[in-house]
């Protein structure tokens, strides 16, 4: 894995913590949690993308 898809992956897995400790305190907010999926998928396609 590169070092930008290593990165990538830190950042992901920063902002799933940083999404459920808002949905713990404020309530859940799809559009965050929409985002954070949408991040991860990016992430897994560089992640598969760097592999090859």
């Amino acid at each position: 894995m590169t070092d930008t898809a290593k990165a990538m992956t830190v950042t992901t897995m920063a902002a799933l913590v940083l999404v459920t400790a808002y949905s713990v305190a404020l309530g859940g907010n799809g559009w965050l949690w929409f985002a954070w999926v949408v991040l991860g998928m990016v992430t897994l396609g560089m992640v598969t993308a760097r592999e090859r």
